[in-house]
């Protein structure tokens, strides 16, 4: 049985996000996740009474930038379902059994832009619009069912450049 290209590509993609899962929990388990020596002084009390750890960062597309200088991926289906942009301020909040749960706290402002669903040698996804192509993440392209070529809106931040779009909506050819 010979796979299709575009199924094969979803595959790899999926692969990928299977692996930053995988090393995310890698890091819950070997207690790499920390919080900062000053945010760990300000809340001494509360992380003495819930056992709870909390990490703010910045979303870059498809990671957590901490600001304890670790990188925390961020789930896709959390990302896309949020349509979470490069530049949204998040907090991480680890529980004392292990669970993460992310939350946006300051969206960044946005501005949406229109063009066509494109797939790149490698499989990943990207829209085509105003001349550059934003890199999506695969997760907004299963939810949406979208297919190569269809017409996608996706949010950008206002200011700034960015490498990723969040997808708004898909309209299908």
């Amino acid at each position: 049985m010979e796979i299709e290209p575009h199924t094969l590509a979803l595959v790899k993609q999926r692969l990928d996000e299977a692996e930053r899962n995988i090393q995310y929990v890698r890091q819950v388990i070997e207690g790499s996740v920390e919080v900062s020596a000053e945010r760990r002084e300000h809340d001494e009390e509360d992380y003495e009474i819930s056992g709870e750890r909390i990490v703010e960062g910045v979303f870059d597309g498809q990671n957590m930038q901490g600001n304890d200088g670790q990188e925390y991926p961020v789930p896709p289906n959390y990302a896309s379902k949020s349509k979470l942009v490069e530049g949204d301020v998040l907090k991480l909040t680890v529980g004392a059994d292990g669970s993460f749960v992310y939350k946006q706290i300051k969206p960044i402002d946005r501005v949406r832009a229109v063009g066509n669903l494109v797939v790149d040698e490698q499989g990943n996804f990207g829209v085509d619009a105003e001349g550059k192509i934003y890199k999506i993440l695969l997760a907004s392209v299963t939810f949406y069912k979208a297919e190569e070529g269809d017409e996608v809106t996706v949010l950008l931040p206002e200011n700034g450049e960015a490498e990723w779009g969040a997808v708004e909506n898909v309209m299908h050819r």
